[in-house]
């Protein structure tokens, strides 16, 4: 099957200004079938759209009082419908018990996010986005409400008010229900301009409220995409070429066609399903198939041949520029002393619980899916390509995801699944096992970067410079429609505009697609940039004897909000305190995604170079915190699945085959593994930023550097090689947290020149 170019959603931007200044803010182009279908026409929701009231393509009131929020962001575990559903009942005035919460049809023309240019959930975009257009749909639907109830009461408006779904007129206390009121709040109309809520009367947003999906989550009555079972469907699984971009050969079904319970084998261009009665049926026939295939031109892909073709290129390929202020070359001359190091970081894979799946039905005349995906019109359009359907004829129900991470923003599986279901008559749920789902995945990219600072008398740098090299998600995830000599922000993200003072500096980046797959990731940029970023920060301290805190502190002089969170993580972290021999304390800070982090990891290290995650200590400015215990939630599962990176997982190719597999070997933070983590808020009126990523970027940087603080041992790739931090009979343990103010630039660097086994070279140098 022929992967369409580009579809539904997929012209959105890297996060932030793609589409502000492209032009391309919602349609699409199908440049495959080099047609542009248009939106989607609404789709009824349960029946909710026929309500009595239906103000907006939020909100549906029924006469018997049910009230039902149609929510444009996907749920897959932080809390959207949750925070979503906040913002429409306190400006309605309804509790969140007394609403249904259910997802909104695939429609870009109702339910885009113009940050993401579609309906898309990502980018830590779903509160921010909807910060004021929900509150909005809620205070004009309660305005219509009591202007009924004040119309059918002979009274003024200003004599009325609404609280718990109830209108009240105050001098008489007569009282009417939102359902009452509903098929005449119809008939009024819609006003044009509605006051929003202070701060100060918020009576949702702010607190801790209960989950919308916590009872269903516990009694079971939530559906998520893997659980669909519709009648007289069949199960399929699937075996793609292990080589990218190789074909599939011959296939020998003989086997697998003896295997009980296997009905169908079906072949597409690189790869083939095996169908039957149960999963169980279809895995079983699916190991006795015999596959040769054709591997094509990736057959003897290396990991490092794809790093040395990307070192080649940072230092080769003329840069596109991201960011240069003030005199880059007089500044360096000038510099006292100039020190340069170089990073690395590995394809990542997003390897969520609930792998790949999707149920599809190809009826003679319509295609319907029912699956977990964050691009609902991204799939009806794969499907639409493979069908030869239009969009009307093709039905998609979206269900609760168990987790995305940035996976299930491409829909490109839908498309495989539709051609499958296309070849039977009845309907097939598609499941990818775990070993498909990692070894198939469209991974976070790798990167090389270049960095150095010259640093002036009093030992802060007077210029900054860092040479970012990667492949572009933008490019990968729109095939042909992003230029070669453009930036794509999200590239350089946490690395053009860090939260310090710095007076000169210079920001590029050298584009080197790989022959991988990528795509997004939970925090992708800057997931990488603050990585590099914060690490280097750290050795620019310990080289000219300054603590780490102190000597961001010296460097956020004009950063409030970064000098907020970083002195609260210091605090409340107990910063400079003593730790016992083997200890040690790291520090990150961003601004990402519209929020400040700042994280402290306290952790030991084994003579062994076994790590022990002992404490976290978060602060974070994420504006107003919708729900609070959302927010920390997020912050404790984006630390979880960062550390989890840094540690144990790292995407690598042999012979164009992916060599990890399962979660063995694509390791995840264990229980017993984990920290204490405390999070800790600064209060803040500005508009909320985002937090599903925020964690996650703060987790590697904060790791490394900790380890250089317990063992003097600097590392400079991810995910952390132990066979570094073993004990080689030196005292690494006795490394003071701050070097003598004397100790020369070079000595102190000295200890940070460790180089991997690999023999890939990652070094700090004094010129």
């Amino acid at each position: 099957m022929s992967k369409p170019s580009s579809s539904p959603t997929q012209k959105f931007t890297s996060r932030r200004a793609f589409l502000q200044g492209s032009g391309l803010l919602l349609g699409f182009t199908m440049l495959g079938a080099g047609t542009r279908p248009g939106f989607a026409a609404a789709e009824p929701v349960e029946g909710d759209v026929t309500a009595a009231f239906s103000p907006d393509a939020f909100i549906r009131i029924d006469s018997d009082g049910k009230i039902t929020f149609i929510l444009p962001n996907i749920e897959m575990g932080q809390g959207t419908h949750t925070g979503e559903a906040t913002l429409i009942a306190e400006e309605l005035e309804v509790g969140l018990d007394q609403v249904k919460v259910v997802d909104a049809p695939p429609n870009d023309k109702l339910y885009a996010t113009a940050a993401l240019g579609g309906q898309a959930t990502g980018g830590s975009t779903s509160m921010r986005a909807t910060w004021e257009s929900l509150r909005k749909a809620g205070a004009v639907a309660r305005t219509m409400l009591v202007a009924a109830a004040a119309a059918q009461w002979a009274v003024p408006i200003s004599e009325c008010s609404a609280k718990l779904g109830v209108v009240t007129h105050q001098p008489t206390g007569r009282q009417l229900a939102y359902g009452a009121l509903a098929d005449a709040a119809g008939k009024q109309p819609v006003p044009s301009d509605v006051k929003l809520k202070a701060p100060t009367d918020f009576q949702l947003i702010g607190k801790s409220l209960r989950r919308v999906d916590t009872a269903g989550k516990v009694n079971g009555a939530v559906v998520y995409g893997i659980d669909v079972r519709v009648p007289g469907m069949k199960v399929a699984t699937v075996a793609a070429c292990p080589v990218i971009g190789g074909k599939l050969g011959d296939v020998d079904e003989t086997a697998a066609r003896a295997v009980p319970g296997v009905r169908d084998i079906v072949r597409l261009d690189n790869a083939v399903a095996v169908i039957g009665d149960h999963f169980w049926a279809a895995k079983k026939g699916l190991e006795a198939l015999t596959i040769t295939w054709d591997e094509g031109a990736n057959a003897r892909l290396s990991s490092d041949d794809m790093m040395n073709t990307l070192k080649a290129a940072s230092k080769n390929k003329t840069p596109i520029m991201a960011r240069q202020e003030g005199d880059v070359a007089g500044a360096l001359k000038a510099a006292v002393n100039t020190v340069e190091a170089s990073y690395e970081l590995p394809f990542l894979a997003h390897a969520p619980m609930e792998p790949v799946n999707c149920v599809v039905h190809v009826r003679a005349d319509e295609c319907e899916i029912w699956l977990g995906t964050q691009v609902p019109t991204q799939a009806q359009g794969w499907a639409a390509q493979v069908t030869g359907f239009p969009l009307d004829k093709i039905i998609v129900h979206n269900h609760l995801i168990g987790g995305g991470f940035g996976r299930r923003l491409v829909a490109e599986y839908v498309g495989q699944a539709v051609a499958i279901a296309k070849q039977v008559s009845y309907p097939v749920k598609v499941i990818w096992t775990r070993e498909e789902d990692i070894q198939h995945d469209l991974y976070r990219p790798t990167y090389y970067d270049r960095i150095s600072a010259g640093l002036g008398a009093d030992g802060l740098p007077t210029v900054w410079i860092d040479h970012v090299a990667g492949g572009s998600v933008l490019g990968n995830y729109i095939p042909g429609g992003w230029p070669q000599d453009k930036l794509d922000d999200d590239a350089v993200e946490g690395a053009a505009k860090p939260p310090y003072d710095l007076p000169v500096i210079q920001v590029d980046w050298v584009r080197e697609d790989p022959p991988v797959p990528i795509t997004w990731w939970r925090g992708v940029g800057p997931t990488h940039n603050v990585f590099v970023v914060e690490s280097f920060m750290d050795e620019l301290a310990y080289a000219v004897g300054r603590d780490p805190v102190e000597y961001r502190r010296a460097l956020t002089k004009n950063q409030p909000r970064a000098a907020g969170v970083l002195e609260l993580a210091a605090e409340k972290s107990g910063w400079g305190s003593p730790l016992p021999a083997g200890s040690g304390r790291g520090i990150s800070l961003h601004d990402a995604f519209g929020s400040f982090m700042a994280a402290v990891l306290e952790i030991s290290v084994s003579a062994a170079g076994e790590i022990t995650l002992q404490r976290a200590v978060v602060a974070v400015d994420c504006g107003i915190a919708i729900n609070p215990n959302t927010v920390e939630a997020q912050i404790e599962g984006g630390l979880i699945f960062g550390l989890s990176a840094a540690l144990y997982s790292g995407i690598t190719f042999s012979n164009g085959r992916v060599d990890q597999s399962n979660f063995h070997d694509y390791r995840i933070l264990r229980n017993n593994e984990a920290p204490k983590i405390e999070v800790y808020h600064v209060k803040s009126l500005e508009s909320p930023g985002g937090i599903g990523e925020t964690a996650t970027v703060s987790a590697g940087p904060a790791l490394a550097n900790a380890i250089f603080a317990a063992t003097g041992k600097r590392l400079r790739s991810l995910p952390i090689d132990r066979n570094q931090l073993k004990s080689d009979g030196a005292d690494k343990t006795s490394v003071s947290m701050v070097p003598p103010p004397a100790a020369p630039l070079l000595a102190v660097l000295a200890n940070s020149r460790e180089r991997p086994e690999t023999g890939i070279v990652t070094e700090a140098e004094a010129l």
